[in-house]
């Protein structure tokens, strides 16, 4: 009897509840998730966080340049391991793989670097290796005058002073015992560079404060000479030119060395690029300089920066855009006269923003370089010859090696890209070189010598 009341007070006690809580009309009863939000699984992950913007602080900057290297290096597919370090130096860096020399030849090259600006449009002489006026503003003289150390080495004597490269730079020092051939490099030096930077990162008077360090290693250029230390290719040019490049890979390594066991290394980002490409007989050329094909311009890119991961980015860039990009890692605002864009957000991590349209190359004329000029856009590519005698239009992507030239061929889109190319040179302020020599196309420079004066600031 006592088990059958419980049992009777039980069911009457489901029938009230069941009262008491009404379904909802149209007689369904809402499912448990409607009543109350469920937890995400816990297996869920969080969206990953947005990669950073930059580095976050400061950072000293350590730029390697390296004379007549060619874009074909093994971390972009070349087959000989002529690189091994800088190889292993890539797979931890952001590797761009369609860099471009804004010229091909050393004298216009370094001067883009240090301007931000095209060897055009900057005020210089009008000779072979060009002196430049301090009229001129190197962002390094902006870091000197901020308090920030600047420091460079060099293998070459066209470093030397007097050709206005040194303006802004704390010490500048050329790779000792070396001598000057104007047709040549008869000296050996990356030893001699490794050796020096050492002894000019090891003093605190340059590192122990922040600092902006360039050295610019010669070695491959001609004439390629051979190491017994590097392995033997064979004895033409292209494979002693690749024993050079492998014996310079080895002594910027020991430089490395020495620079990973600072206190300043993880502060501190890392460049790496050529300042022109080699020709090894395509077009029928030699060396470099005197005109703007692929081989002459394509030049390899590296930038290793602290907190920024590993990437390749295949969109094309112009080092014409180190100097904004060295500004900003710097923690320095980008000077108006800046002709590129600074490539630190992409670096770490942002969507790279296609390609820079259009890529800009030249060879300002002085007294042995002919007027050359190029842009590249889409899939084509148009080089003009003086001022505008001679076109040579070249798909890029059908024929990298610009062997079939389509002007006739394709009317419609040489005229597209000759407003492509007057479009992109007519936002750059030319200026006419000084210093009375005969110029390569016919011209004669103007009869300025000397440096011309700095324009005073605007009020």
């Amino acid at each position: 009897m006592r088990r059958l009341a419980l049992l009777t007070l039980l069911a009457a006690t489901v029938a009230c509840d069941k009262k008491s809580d009404p379904a909802p009309a149209g007689g369904d009863v809402p499912a448990a998730s409607a009543a109350a939000p469920t937890e995400p699984p816990a297996s869920a992950e969080p969206p990953p966080p947005p990669p950073p913007k930059g580095p976050g602080r400061p950072l000293n900057v350590l730029m390697i340049t390296i004379d007549s290297l060619r874009a074909d290096m093994p971390w972009l597919g070349y087959e000989r391991d002529i690189a091994p370090h800088l190889t292993k130096l890539a797979k931890e860096s952001t590797v761009y793989e369609r860099s471009y020399s804004p010229s091909s030849y050393t004298a216009q090259t370094v001067a883009a670097w240090l301007s931000g600006q095209y060897a055009s449009t900057l005020y210089r002489a009008g000779w072979f290796f060009a002196a430049y006026s301090k009229a001129n503003t190197f962002f390094p003289t902006v870091l000197q005058e901020k308090g920030i150390r600047t420091i460079g080495w060099q293998g070459h004597m066209y470093f030397a002073r007097g050709k206005g490269l040194d303006q802004g730079f704390d010490v500048w020092q050329l790779a000792p015992g070396i001598r000057f051939d104007p047709n040549t490099d008869n000296e050996i030096t990356s030893e001699k560079m490794t050796k020096l930077g050492i002894e000019l990162l090891g003093n605190p008077e340059n590192t122990g404060k922040q600092f902006f360090a360039w050295a610019h290693y010669m070695d491959p250029h001609d004439q390629y000479n051979k190491h017994a230390t590097s392995p033997d290719f064979g004895n033409k040019n292209r494979d002693r030119y690749d024993n050079e490049v492998h014996h310079t890979d080895f002594w910027i390594n020991e430089l490395f060395e020495f620079c990973r066991k600072q206190p300043w290394w993880k502060d501190t980002a890392v460049i790496i690029t050529g300042d022109h490409g080699e020709a090894f007989g395509e077009h029928s050329m030699w060396k470099h300089a005197f005109e703007i094909w692929e081989v002459l311009i394509r030049v390899p890119l590296i930038i290793k920066a602290p907190g920024a991961e590993p990437r390749r980015i295949s969109e094309r860039r112009s080092t014409i855009d180190l100097a904004p990009t060295i500004m900003e890692l710097m923690g320095q605002e980008p000077l108006e006269q800046f002709q590129g864009k600074s490539l630190v957000k992409e670096v770490y991590g942002a969507e790279p923003p296609g390609n820079r349209e259009p890529i800009v190359a030249e060879l300002a004329e002085d007294s042995h370089n002919p007027p050359r000029r190029a842009v590249v856009q889409g899939d084509y590519k148009l080089i003009v010859w003086g001022k505008g005698w001679k076109y040579l239009l070249f798909n890029l992507k059908n024929d990298p090696e610009e062997k079939e030239e389509l002007s006739k061929k394709e009317p419609e889109k040489l005229e597209e890209m000759k407003k492509v190319l007057d479009d992109a040179f007519a936002k750059l302020p030319f200026r006419e070189p000084y210093g009375g020599m005969k110029l390569k196309g016919g011209g004669t420079a103007k009869g300025l010598v000397g440096p011309i004066k700095k324009p005073e600031p605007k009020p």
